[in-house]
Protein backbone atom coordinates (compact mmCIF):
# COMPACT_ATOMS: atom_id res chain seq x y z
CA UNK A 1 0.00 0.00 0.00
CA UNK A 2 1.47 3.46 -1.23
CA UNK A 3 2.07 6.15 2.04
CA UNK A 4 -0.14 8.60 0.19
CA UNK A 5 -3.18 5.94 0.03
CA UNK A 6 -6.60 7.27 0.91
CA UNK A 7 -7.94 6.73 4.57
CA UNK A 8 -10.53 3.72 4.36
CA UNK A 9 -14.10 4.50 5.12
CA UNK A 10 -13.53 2.86 8.40
CA UNK A 11 -10.41 4.85 9.13
CA UNK A 12 -12.47 7.87 8.50
CA UNK A 13 -15.62 6.81 10.85
CA UNK A 14 -12.59 6.13 13.65
CA UNK A 15 -10.76 9.66 12.96
CA UNK A 16 -14.90 11.29 13.08
CA UNK A 17 -16.07 9.56 16.07
CA UNK A 18 -12.03 10.57 17.72
CA UNK A 19 -13.13 14.23 16.99
CA UNK A 20 -16.73 14.08 18.38
CA UNK A 21 -15.21 12.33 21.31
CA UNK A 22 -12.39 15.26 22.06
CA UNK A 23 -15.63 17.47 21.18
CA UNK A 24 -17.59 16.12 24.32
CA UNK A 25 -14.73 16.52 26.55
CA UNK A 26 -13.35 19.42 25.62
CA UNK A 27 -17.29 21.40 25.59
CA UNK A 28 -17.29 21.75 21.63
CA UNK A 29 -20.96 22.29 21.78
CA UNK A 30 -21.42 23.75 18.51
CA UNK A 31 -19.50 21.50 16.91
CA UNK A 32 -20.99 18.38 18.80
CA UNK A 33 -24.80 19.99 17.63
CA UNK A 34 -23.38 20.44 14.01
CA UNK A 35 -22.36 17.04 13.28
CA UNK A 36 -25.50 15.70 15.43
CA UNK A 37 -27.63 17.86 12.94
CA UNK A 38 -25.48 16.37 9.84
CA UNK A 39 -26.65 12.87 11.25
CA UNK A 40 -24.04 11.68 13.62
CA UNK A 41 -26.15 9.63 16.38
CA UNK A 42 -26.50 11.07 19.66
CA UNK A 43 -25.63 8.27 21.43
CA UNK A 44 -22.22 7.23 19.97
CA UNK A 45 -20.25 5.43 23.10
CA UNK A 46 -16.66 4.44 23.40
CA UNK A 47 -15.01 1.56 23.70
CA UNK A 48 -16.09 1.55 27.86
CA UNK A 49 -19.39 2.46 26.85
CA UNK A 50 -19.00 6.03 27.43
CA UNK A 51 -21.61 7.99 25.82
CA UNK A 52 -21.02 11.65 24.18
CA UNK A 53 -23.07 13.33 26.95
CA UNK A 54 -21.19 10.95 29.46
CA UNK A 55 -17.82 12.59 28.81
CA UNK A 56 -19.31 16.31 28.63
CA UNK A 57 -21.18 16.28 31.59
CA UNK A 58 -17.75 14.27 33.67
CA UNK A 59 -16.20 17.20 32.17
CA UNK A 60 -18.48 20.14 33.59
CA UNK A 61 -19.38 21.31 29.93
CA UNK A 62 -23.28 22.28 30.72
CA UNK A 63 -23.48 23.60 27.21
CA UNK A 64 -22.63 20.25 25.62
CA UNK A 65 -25.04 18.48 27.94
CA UNK A 66 -27.52 20.88 26.78
CA UNK A 67 -26.71 20.39 22.86
CA UNK A 68 -26.59 16.46 23.15
CA UNK A 69 -29.94 16.16 25.03
CA UNK A 70 -31.51 18.92 22.77
CA UNK A 71 -30.40 15.92 19.84
CA UNK A 72 -31.77 13.29 21.28
CA UNK A 73 -29.10 12.07 23.84
CA UNK A 74 -30.54 9.35 26.39
CA UNK A 75 -29.88 11.09 29.75
CA UNK A 76 -30.00 8.16 31.91
CA UNK A 77 -27.59 5.87 29.64
CA UNK A 78 -25.19 4.15 31.85
CA UNK A 79 -21.77 3.61 30.78
CA UNK A 80 -20.07 -0.53 30.98
CA UNK A 81 -19.59 0.26 34.85
CA UNK A 82 -23.23 1.52 35.41
CA UNK A 83 -22.65 4.88 35.82
CA UNK A 84 -24.53 7.56 34.31
CA UNK A 85 -24.09 11.32 33.25
CA UNK A 86 -25.60 12.51 36.59
CA UNK A 87 -23.68 10.17 38.79
CA UNK A 88 -20.66 11.97 37.26
CA UNK A 89 -21.85 14.86 37.35
CA UNK A 90 -22.57 14.53 41.26
CA UNK A 91 -19.26 12.97 41.98
CA UNK A 92 -17.40 15.99 40.03
CA UNK A 93 -19.34 18.51 41.49
CA UNK A 94 -20.30 20.14 38.78
CA UNK A 95 -23.56 21.70 39.59
CA UNK A 96 -24.49 23.34 36.16
CA UNK A 97 -24.35 20.06 34.39
CA UNK A 98 -26.74 18.50 37.08
CA UNK A 99 -29.15 21.12 36.66
CA UNK A 100 -28.46 20.76 32.96
CA UNK A 101 -29.21 16.58 33.22
CA UNK A 102 -32.23 17.10 35.42
CA UNK A 103 -34.00 19.40 33.44
CA UNK A 104 -33.31 17.02 30.57
CA UNK A 105 -34.96 14.27 32.72
CA UNK A 106 -32.45 12.60 34.02
CA UNK A 107 -32.94 10.01 36.88
CA UNK A 108 -31.35 10.32 40.03
CA UNK A 109 -31.82 7.07 40.95
CA UNK A 110 -30.65 5.33 37.84
CA UNK A 111 -27.41 3.83 37.38
CA UNK A 112 -24.64 1.72 40.04
CA UNK A 113 -24.04 3.66 41.79
CA UNK A 114 -27.30 5.89 41.19
CA UNK A 115 -26.53 10.34 41.34
CA UNK A 116 -28.20 10.17 44.56
CA UNK A 117 -26.22 7.27 46.35
CA UNK A 118 -23.15 9.01 45.00
CA UNK A 119 -24.36 12.54 46.44
CA UNK A 120 -24.87 10.42 50.18
CA UNK A 121 -21.82 8.99 49.89
CA UNK A 122 -20.22 12.50 49.30
CA UNK A 123 -22.35 14.35 51.89
CA UNK A 124 -23.41 16.13 49.33
CA UNK A 125 -27.02 16.93 51.46
CA UNK A 126 -28.32 19.33 49.41
CA UNK A 127 -28.24 17.38 46.20
CA UNK A 128 -30.16 14.34 48.32
CA UNK A 129 -32.67 16.48 49.45
CA UNK A 130 -32.94 17.84 45.72
CA UNK A 131 -32.98 14.00 44.66
CA UNK A 132 -35.26 12.83 47.01
CA UNK A 133 -37.93 15.97 46.67
CA UNK A 134 -37.97 15.34 42.67
CA UNK A 135 -39.70 11.48 43.63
Amino acid sequence: MADNAPETPDAEVVALAGRLFDAARSGDAALLASYLDAGAPADLCNDRGDTLLMLAAYHGHAGAVEALLARGAEADRANDRGQTPLAGAVFKGWDEVVAALLAGGADPAAGTPSALDTARMFGKDDLVARFEAGR
